[in-house]
């Protein structure tokens, strides 16, 4: 495999290579591509609790995905020749934490240090088409987690067709559902209501998928779909609220993106405990489905901070 720009590096990542409008939520901080397949990112959370609020003292996992996921755009445009205006579309994601590597110390931030490597590049003439991407992070040399995910790039005119008439994002966004009313934060594990993105039903274990289009962190651009972010972040929440009264940490989850969630259509949640994985951990399924489809499932492997 050759990339197009052999062993660049940067040492800034400017917001629009990780599709972020706001420059205070880009978390990677630096970038040198190492060999063909394989780069070294540098990662900063030094301003990103008040995003990412600490809870029970421990890190949120969902602060590791996105710190992953804004490695995605950065690789497409910096080394894989994707222009920008291109859309990458989740397949599927799983990450595993170490739950002792999260202990959190806002006070003295560490820098995170993000191994990439690139497998099974498809290439559309100078441009890659599809990614698959395994990542090893480290904390001052701690492992922190892994992620592996696999991802497909569109140009703007074939994501236009396939969104069958849903591809405006501003448009799609003035359409979307009013906002539901929230569970309750302790519920959910959440801090606030603001941060509540399930909505309960008179269903046990099911909720409507709550979407506030002006979220600083899920909408901090427009998007004609609910986010893989926003998807996630409700995969946490409802695996929190079944394993109640406990306090749980969602130390790794299991991810595919079936097909995407639409803003003006209800998207309902369905969560349901099932067999402990082999070290005895709990685990949660978590299914949405819309008009009838599956669009999205995870499973949530939980483990305490104590």
């Amino acid at each position: 495999m050759s990339t197009t720009a052999s062993h660049q590096a940067l040492t800034s990542v400017p917001q629009d290579l990780v599709h972020k409008d706001n420059p205070d939520q880009v978390f990677l901080s630096r970038y040198e591509q190492t060999a063909d397949d394989t780069f070294d990112v540098t990662a900063d959370w030094s301003h990103a609790h008040a995003l990412f609020p600490v809870r029970d003292r421990h890190d949120d996992p969902m602060l590791l995905v996105e710190t992953v996921r804004q490695t995605f755009p950065l690789l497409c445009h910096h080394a894989f020749g994707v222009p920008m205006g291109h859309h990458l579309l989740w397949e599927d994601f799983r990450y595993s934490t170490s739950v002792p590597a999260l202990v959190a110390d806002p006070d003295h931030p560490t820098a995170l240090d993000l191994e990439v490597t690139c497998k099974n590049v498809v290439r559309r003439g100078p441009r890659a088409a599809a990614l698959e991407l395994i990542i090893i992070v480290r904390r001052a040399g701690i492992h922190l987690g892994t992620a592996h995910t696999r991802f497909t790039i569109q140009a703007p005119a074939v994501y236009q067709r396939l969104r069958l008439g849903r591809a405006d994002a501003r448009t799609m966004m003035e359409e979307a559902l009013p906002l539901a009313p929230p569970a309750p934060p302790q519920e959910v594990g959440a801090n606030t209501f603001h941060d509540v993105v399930l909505s309960p039903t008179p269903v046990p274990r099911r909720w409507q998928l709550r979407v506030d289009v002006h979220h600083p962190l899920f909408f901090d651009h427009p998007v004609d779909h609910a986010p893989g972010m926003l998807l996630m972040e409700a995969a946490r929440q409802a695996a929190q609220a079944v394993s109640r009264p406990r306090t749980v940490i969602s130390a790794a989850m299991d991810v595919v993106f079936h097909r995407y969630v639409e803003l003006d259509t209800p998207c309902l949640v369905e969560a349901h405990a099932v067999p402990h994985d082999a070290g005895g951990r709990a685990r949660v399924l978590v299914v949405m489905r819309q008009e009838e489809d599956e669009r999205f499932k995870a499973l949530v492997t939980l483990d305490t901070t104590d």
